[in-house]
């Protein structure tokens, strides 16, 4: 299928790896220039190696620039001055006890997987209705809708970027510019899958074991009772950033495996 995004430029953040990579490789195989972010050189590098070894003809460059702060963001938009595609999709995660949590970590939290996307759509926003189109896509959580006890200053985050992405669509009025967010269950990206060996081994139980338990014992209200994988979840990112999904706009798109129980 086109999805009628050819020689668009896409700007994903956090996407050296997880589905932010994968998001990137599906999207130069519509033939979308792909610009990636990272803050480590060498990640990026080696992922843009990674794509071009499957995908000779893509077109993908990646920028160096910490997100957690206005000077990297402003860092980012410098090199990147025009995009027609922003995903927001950097985030960090961290279980901790609610007591635990200090003022300085509430704040790193909000600033990496909020205030990123929003400096940056403040950024983007006006450009994409002065030409018609655009897309603004902010990778969420389930832990938005059902906040982790876990990592209540995490599940903050997602909730407020799902706000965020739908008061932007209400900018975007009689435009021909989107924004959406994606509302994503457990997956096994890297982050995810390092946090669950690191269980196994401490607790001398294979992957399969610690991930059996969590979906009977933390997400019991999965329906697919696995990890996602990255691929599945960027399969809808690349949708809602296509010219395809022009009707969908300030949306909580689920792909979250029905862990959230409800129909809307």
């Amino acid at each position: 299928m086109d999805l009628k995004i050819k020689n668009k430029i896409a700007l994903i953040t956090g996407s050296s790896q997880g589905i932010g990579l994968a998001t990137a490789k599906n999207l130069c195989k519509e033939g979308t220039k792909v610009i990636i972010n990272g803050k480590n050189k060498e990640k990026l590098e080696k992922a843009i190696l990674s794509i071009k070894k499957e995908f000779p003809e893509a077109k993908i460059e990646g920028v160096v620039a910490d997100l957690k702060n206005l000077e990297g963001c402003n860092k980012l938009i410098s090199k990147v001055p025009h995009i027609d595609i922003l995903i927001n999709n950097l985030g960090v995660f961290e279980p901790k006890e609610f007591k635990d949590i200090t003022e300085e970590e509430w704040l790193n939290m909000f600033n990496i997987n909020v205030m990123s996307g929003v400096r940056l759509s403040q950024h983007y926003l006006s450009k994409m209705v002065d030409q018609d189109w655009g897309r603004i896509i902010f990778i969420s959580s389930e832990s938005g809708l059902q906040i982790p006890k876990e990592m209540i200053h995490y599940g903050m985050t997602k909730t407020a970027q799902i706000s965020v992405a739908r008061g932007i669509a209400e900018l975007t009025k009689g435009t021909n510019v989107t924004s959406n967010s994606i509302i994503v269950g457990p997956s096994n990206s890297e982050g995810v899958s390092e946090f669950i060996e690191e269980i196994a081994i401490s607790q001398n139980k294979s992957f399969k074991e610690i991930e059996k338990e969590f979906f009977e014992e933390i997400r019991p209200t999965s329906l697919l009772q696995r990890f996602t994988d990255v691929e599945e979840v960027s399969n809808m990112i690349v949708y809602t950033a296509s010219s395809l999904s022009s009707a969908t706009n300030g949306a909580a798109l689920r792909v979250d495996a029905g862990v959230v129980q409800s129909v809307v």
